[in-house]
């Protein structure tokens, strides 16, 4: 296919757009053969299928590298309480939270929970994704994390998507191990990360380093199970505290650190030297009125990559809309339009590890989004509008 007349912002230079004025944009199978200008396309493309794309914008397919998007029941009263005062560490303490998550998920089927993420999955999709990460971390059983691996992995079979799982049964300590985390880690969270690996369930593994949550001795041990079986890790860092989950990631060579709203300069320097991405969550600080912004000048200067995700999850941010979480994070977090969008492609592969998406190459996989617009900045300046043309997932329009 030979998609011609497009405005293509490649996203493949470490700063701005890397735009290609009356672009064209080859592609066979699922791959990249060819871009750049129209002038100079090579006469061997040109015989190729051709679509006009009228002027419009190209870019990479959006990518979501964090959620929690499977997951039973809905959390709209704790919604309530936290706009009458309560702060989401009292709900998490009184019972709520993510525990009150736990026990929907549980009683849910799979069959329940692959229909009420798909929901969300087709919000996504509707506004250019391609690629979204899925958590586990509220089953806190074994049956039950095993239970929504299964459905992430269902959701690739059923939309034309790329799911990356990710392990997160370090999430909150269930109640049958109340005041027990110690017990729970080594009982239930190491032992099931060793089952749902042995079932193919697993891309990498995360955790909830926090003092609500668990500490760095907790977390360090299940990363050394995960490093034992060749797996990634990331994890859920300074989000509310710091506590040195970051400097725990970098020591591990994280894919990233995410939330790291209490992060500082020295944290940033340590991701720096590790390679680690910060992925920045503006859905979870505006849903919890945080005043704590991440600290996005120190990451500049360390040269730490910033992606952005909507975090989707019934609690801290029931955020479905990428496209919203690329204006949060240029309102709320001052980021450049060119920052946010590579934050939602070229630096969200990153922090999955993804070595074929997010950037308009050759080689690079044909994951599309094609604008009714002609500036990139405009993708994250409207608010409640989505102006997606179309979406070319894996060379398929």
């Amino acid at each position: 296919m030979l998609l011609t007349n497009a405005r293509i912002a490649t996203m493949s230079e470490p700063a701005g757009y890397g735009l290609i004025d009356n672009g064209a944009i080859v592609t066979r199978g699922d791959r990249i053969v060819w871009v750049g200008a129209r002038s100079d396309l090579p006469a061997e493309h040109a015989g190729e299928e051709v679509s006009d794309l009228g002027g419009r914008l190209v870019t990479p397919a959006l990518i979501d590298c964090h959620t929690h998007l499977v997951f039973g029941g809905n959390r709209a009263g704790e919604f309530e309480q936290r706009l009458e005062g309560v702060s989401y560490e009292q709900i998490a303490r009184s019972g709520g939270g993510i525990v009150s998550t736990v026990r929907a998920t549980r009683d849910a089927t799979p069959e329940a929970l692959l229909q009420s993420a798909l929901t969300r999955v087709d919000a996504m999709i509707a506004e250019g994704v391609s690629t979204i990460e899925v958590k586990s971390g509220y089953g806190l059983d074994r049956e039950s994390e095993l239970k929504m691996l299964r459905v992430a992995r269902q959701i690739a079979d059923v939309r034309p998507v790329t799911v990356r799982t990710t392990y997160l049964g370090a999430h909150a300590v269930p109640p049958e191990f109340s005041g027990d985390a110690d017990g729970y880690i080594d009982q239930v969270c190491i032992p099931t990360l060793h089952a749902a690996h042995a079932e193919g369930l697993v891309d990498a593994v995360d955790g909830f380093c926090e003092g609500i949550a668990f500490d760095t001795g907790q977390m360090a041990r299940v990363f050394d199970a995960a490093r034992a079986l060749g797996l990634p890790v990331k994890l859920h860092a300074e989000q509310l505290s710091n506590i040195g989950g970051t400097q725990l990631a970098a020591r591990y060579g994280a894919l990233s650190a995410d939330h790291v709203e209490y992060a500082n300069a020295a944290d940033a320097d340590a991701m720096g030297q590790a390679g680690s991405v910060a992925v920045l969550l503006p859905g979870a600080f505006y849903t919890l009125h945080e005043t704590q912004m991440p600290p996005v000048a120190a990451f500049r200067a360390a040269g730490v990559p910033m992606a952005i995700a909507t975090d989707c999850n019934p609690g801290s941010s029931p955020l479905a809309s990428p496209l919203l979480a690329l204006n949060m994070a240029c309102t709320l977090f001052r980021l450049t339009p060119a920052e946010a969008l590579a934050g939602l492609t070229r630096n969200a592969a990153r922090a999955l590890g993804l070595t074929d998406q997010g950037r308009i190459a050759p080689d690079m996989r044909a994951d599309l989004a094609v604008w009714d617009v002609t500036e990139p900045a405009e993708l994250a300046y409207r608010i409640g509008f989505n102006p997606l043309h179309s979406r070319i997932f894996g060379g398929t329009l």
